[in-house]
């Protein structure tokens, strides 16, 4: 039972909620209501506890979840919502929320003890967790199972809106709630504290009401981001040891409606489609170095078992989760992207598996000089795959006995090089290919119309999409998707042009000089790395560095503008010569490019890198669950397959190797410490 409002009181010895409004179930509401008493001495949770007779108020708050708590130098943090907007209602009740602020509660009551470096780490700890929270977009539900798809949903046998029931790889801050996970499944204590127990994922929502040949229909797009190899664009690529892949989403397309001639709307009928993304499920990386396009490194043996494994225990997962596989690679089949479109294919035919079918779209070959419609290639070649996957059709008109009357049996897996601007136009491609299908299913559409022909509604349909490519691209790449003038509009444009031009420098410029504290900020959220309780160095201390590196960024920005001013406004200077005014044009012109060369030939020093280096670990899983079973074996085997990569190299050599684009075997990859 998830309460929606909980009033919090602060007192210097507990941190007490009390629910405000009926819990999220129907039921009993006041024989029912339980209260949540953290004690701030010893950390300790206690439900329905009597509160603490004449203690000093010394603020109350409305908050509308818990994120969670996590670990600091200082002490433990509680981490709360604070302020929430509603997303929109699927089913009757059940409105979905994005999370628009949070605080940040310290349990402990002082920091005597810490020393004043100590003091300044917990200060950046802080700021890397506020950083991620505002940056990122969060969603819950108190009455819905956002983490699972309506399918999913509907093949369970028991209440989806409880945590255990959350799929793992999206409950974003599952981490954060192992304090009261722990507490619930410990047998000793005898509390229950799932009604605060939140599950909360990162991605995207949107939830519209539409009308379509006069039956009102609710049309919504739900992208679920994995927690499992989460991270910023250079520093997340491929594939870990356990066969998650970087950058997983996902993605839910769904439309409800009613039978025709109902009088009110309940959404009973229920239809979904879903897609997921990721990264090319192989061992490979891009790592910066100021360039533009760092070249790859990648391992290409698939005779070795240390290199196949993680291909076949992602497979493996993927086909559990969701049956056979149809993969659409989309990179280029020339330049730096076809080494790693050539492995993507040995990979598929060496695990020779009957479950996946591989399909490579070379997309900017097929749609270049902006013939955009030429995606309509891959959709005819996919549509047998298509009609035979099918979509899920729930039909709960009838309430006592809600019918799965259709269920998708395959999935269509894509990836370009990011994941996300390609990717996310041939997504949404398809699912508008599926959506007429769907639509013409239950009558809303006839068997000769298609829904391209309602502009209204293709206007919505269009901008959903496009916001998705956006808040999925943002997390990842820093800034928001390319090429969404073409999901937007229908057509490439010279505007949109320019915009991905912006886009791509403003990516260049966070990849490289900005996506170091990005990274630390995930790792310290989900728990990848956790604040050692010892007295260490500081991991924000900064590594030494050459008067060289500190210097030449400056005097490259200065020589740029001098550069600039001379060249525009020459009166400034009042220079009579021309032979003298071409002179120091050509003097800060050359400053200009000597220190540019000279940042690109020792690009790894000006770099931004993660400071909080994760150990580490074995991946958590269940091993009483059978449905795991399969998955236990697989990691088992792997746990020794393959050294995470890092992103430092202590080994120029090894750095300068990779930056060249040879493949390097496992034995040079540095081992996580």
């Amino acid at each position: 039972m998830l309460y929606e409002q909980l009033g919090l009181r602060i007192t210097n010895e507990e941190y007490h909620f009390t629910p405000l409004l009926e819990p999220a179930k129907e039921g009993p509401v006041l024989d029912n209501v339980e209260t949540l008493t953290v004690y701030r001495e010893s950390g300790q949770l206690q439900l329905n506890a009597p509160p603490i007779q004449n203690a000093h108020i010394e603020s109350e708050l409305v908050v509308y979840g818990i994120l969670g708590f996590i670990q600091l130098q200082a002490g433990e943090y509680m981490i709360v919502i604070t302020g929430c907007q509603r997303v929109g209602t699927l089913m009757q009740n059940c409105d979905i929320l994005r999370a628009t602020s949070f605080q940040i509660l310290p349990i402990a009551r002082n920091t005597n003890g810490l020393s004043n470096q100590q003091l300044d780490d917990e200060q950046a700890y802080i700021h890397l967790l506020q950083s991620h929270l505002k940056q990122n977009a969060f969603y819950f539900s108190h009455r819905y199972q956002i983490t699972l798809s309506v399918q999913r949903q509907a093949e369970m046998t028991r209440d989806s809106n409880d945590w255990r029931e959350a799929d793992t790889r999206f409950f974003w801050n599952r981490f954060l709630c192992e304090k009261m996970i722990i507490a619930t499944c410990d047998s000793r204590t005898n509390q229950d504290f799932s009604s605060f127990i939140l599950p909360v994922i990162q991605g995207f929502v949107s939830v519209n009401p539409a009308v379509i040949n006069n039956r009102a229909v609710t049309f919504a797009l739900i992208s679920r981001r994995s927690q499992e190899r989460a991270g910023t664009r250079y520093f997340s690529r491929g594939l870990d040891e356990y066969g998650f892949a970087s950058n997983f989403v996902e993605t839910e397309q769904i439309i409800l409606c009613d039978p025709p001639k109902s009088l009110e709307q309940h959404n009973l009928i229920r239809l979904s489609y879903v897609q997921t993304r990721g990264s090319v499920p192989a061992i490979w990386g891009q790592i910066p170095n100021t360039r533009y396009t760092p070249k790859l490194w990648l391992n290409a043996n698939l005779a070795d078992e240390k290199v196949i494994g993680p291909s076949r225990a992602h497979f493996d997962q993927q086909i559990r989760l969701y049956g056979p596989q149809i993969l659409v690679n989309l990179v280029n089949t020339k330049g730096y992207e076809y080494p790693v479109g050539q492995l993507y294919a040995g990979i598929v035919k060496e695990l020779n598996d009957p479950n996946l079918t591989y399909i490579h779209f070379d997309f900017h070959h097929e749609c270049r000089k902006m013939r955009w419609n030429r995606v309509q290639l891959l959709v005819d070649q996919l549509e047998p795959a298509l009609r035979k996957q099918e979509y899920c059709v729930y039909d709960a008109t009838d309430p006592s006995a809600p019918i799965l009357r259709k269920t998708q049996t395959s999935m269509i897996r894509t990836n370009c090089m990011d994941c996300l601007d390609r990717t996310n136009v041939v997504q949404s491609t398809l699912s508008r290919w599926v959506l007429n299908r769907q639509l013409r299913e239950v009558g809303v559409l006839q068997s000769t119309e298609v829904i391209e022909n309602d502009e209204q509604f293709m206007q919505l349909f269009r901008n959903m999409w496009a916001d998705n490519a956006d808040a999925l691209s943002v997390p990842y790449s820093g800034t928001g998707a390319l090429k969404t003038d073409f999901t937007r509009t229908g057509k490439r444009t010279r505007t949109g042009l320019i915009n991905d031009f912006n886009n791509s420098a403003i990516r260049y410029i966070k990849n490289n000089y900005l996506d170091g504290s990005r990274q630390d900020g995930i790792d310290l959220i989900l728990g990848n790395y956790k604040v050692p309780s010892h007295i260490g160095d500081s991991p924000f201390k900064a590594t030494p560095t050459t008067i060289a590196v500190r210097l030449v960024p400056l005097l490259f920005l200065f020589s740029l503008v001098v550069f600039m001013v001379i060249l525009f406004t020459p009166d400034l200077f009042n220079i009579q010569s021309s032979h003298i005014y071409i002179s120091c044009l050509a003097f800060a012109f050359a400053i200009v490019v000597t220190c540019w060369l000279y940042i690109q030939q020792n690009g790894s020093d000006f770099v931004d890198w993660p400071k909080l280096l994760p150990a580490a670990q074995r991946h958590r899983v269940d091993e009483n669950a059978a449905d795991n079973v399969q998955q236990i074996d697989v990691i088992h085997q792997a746990t020794e397959i393959v050294q995470k990569w890092t992103n430092r190299r202590d080994s120029t050599a090894v750095l300068n190797e990779a930056e060249q684009g040879y493949e390097l075997l496992p034995t040079t990859l540095k081992k996580t410490t």
